[in-house]
């Protein structure tokens, strides 16, 4: 097998596996009403299913990393995928909003293991300043999701039902564990020396915290990134609720969303021969709190139908794109032997973000779109607020240090 193919081969049952928790938050979004209906209950109960599957992502990823370090990658990998489909298949039966609400969280247990695995074998596997390139291409595996998710599951629930949804997640899932056997190197093998005990394992954290790289830009990444979560939840009841679309219809234009990200991750891969992470970081933020800004002023006189509250919502994740693998290869690259607790870390935190903005959404949900806006548009300013001081106390301690240094030499 040639150099390339094997990149190839391996970049795309990485984006496999992240993509299984991206899948299971998008494919079902457009059967929110038909499981409402079914379930005799109400959107925003729905929802709640989507915000314990984010809670469960951000609590699971805090158990696989310390046990992906000790065990090495594949049987941690293998048992939570082993759950996941047993969940899956669990969702697919439940009669009731709160089993579903409970079986998404189980399913979302299982399912994170593959982000936290893809993220630390990228560490494993492939050279420190390949990895911001090597993310991009992983986020572009996963940003197809949202074209393809939403779509697949409006005409699956439109045609067979909402309960199939979650068997073909359950049958996707199948086929990713199959290629990892298979096709996917090792990685890493597993460290003895590192204790599952809980006080090892929160020393371990405390290590990886104690990086100010780590620190600054998965804060301010994390938070950041939060902003999408709010539109995901949101946008189900927003366009077929209030623009009164389809299942089918939604599916679409949460596609055309997606591609914005998609861009602007091919995009990524370009620039970063040009400029380095910090710079593209910075910038998108910029760009995504501009159109926040814009977005919720328009929302509240609203001002926008549907084609130009696409555009805007369009544009907002678009940065996300640039955001997620620079921040994400920034946290990482000070580490290799807790790499799987970093991975764990970095998830767990935008993940529980991600989970109490979902619902914010849910709750403080009136009708319109302008809880959303107003969420998206926090998150977006809070990360620019966070990194440019985060950056600044760096350099600030740097130049003190660096004082101290010289006044010593001068004695």
């Amino acid at each position: 097998m040639t150099r390339k193919r094997y990149y190839f081969i391996t970049i795309l049952i990485l984006g496999g596996l992240a993509t299984i928790s991206p899948f299971s938050i998008d494919m079902y979004l457009p059967g929110f009403t038909a499981i409402a209906r079914d379930l005799n209950t109400t959107i925003d109960q729905v929802q709640l299913s989507l915000t314990s599957y984010i809670f469960g992502i951000s609590i699971g990823q805090l158990a696989y990393g310390p046990l992906l370090d000790r065990f090495g990658r594949r049987t941690p990998l293998y048992t939570g995928l082993v759950i996941y489909i047993l969940a899956s298949i669990g969702c697919a039966f439940t009669n009731s909003v709160e089993s579903l609400i409970l079986m998404r969280f189980l399913q979302a247990i299982g399912g994170c293991v593959g982000m936290v695995a893809a993220q630390a074998m990228v560490r494993d596997l492939f050279p420190v300043n390949k990895s911001a390139q090597v993310f991009s291409l992983i986020i572009l595996v996963i940003a197809v999701s949202p074209m393809i998710a939403p779509t697949l599951g409006g005409y699956v629930t439109a045609s067979i039902g909402w309960h199939w949804v979650f068997i073909l997640l359950a049958i996707i899932a199948l086929i990713v564990m199959a290629s990892v056997y298979f096709f996917l190197p090792a990685g890493r093998k597993g460290d003895p020396s590192i204790s599952l005990k809980p006080k090892a394992v929160l020393a371990n954290f405390y290590e990886v915290t104690k990086q100010p790289q780590f620190f600054i830009y998965t804060l301010a990444g994390g938070i950041a990134m939060a902003g999408p979560f709010a539109y995901i939840v949101g946008s189900s009841d927003v366009y077929m609720n209030i623009y009164h679309l389809s299942e089918q219809q939604y599916g679409w234009a949460f596609a055309f969303v997606a591609f914005g990200m998609i861009g602007t991750t091919q995009l990524n891969h370009v620039l970063l021969k040009r400029f380095n992470s910090e710079q593209l970081i910075k910038v998108a933020l910029i760009h995504q709190s501009i159109v926040g800004i814009v977005l919720l002023i328009g929302t509240w006189y609203n001002w926008y139908g549907m084609y130009s509250f696409t555009a805007l919502i369009f544009l907002f994740v678009a940065a996300h794109g640039i955001m997620s693998p620079n921040t994400t290869a920034l946290s990482m690259a000070p580490f290799t032997k807790y790499a799987g607790s970093a991975s764990a870390l970095l998830g767990s935190f935008r993940l529980g973000v991600g989970a109490i903005v979902s619902a914010l959404v849910s709750i403080l949900h009136n009708g319109t779109s302008i809880p959303m806006a107003a969420i998206m548009l926090i998150c977006a300013v809070t990360g620019l607020v966070l990194l440019n001081s985060g950056v600044a106390v760096v350099k600030y301690r740097a130049r003190k240090a660096d004082a101290r240094k010289e006044v010593a030499s001068l004695v």
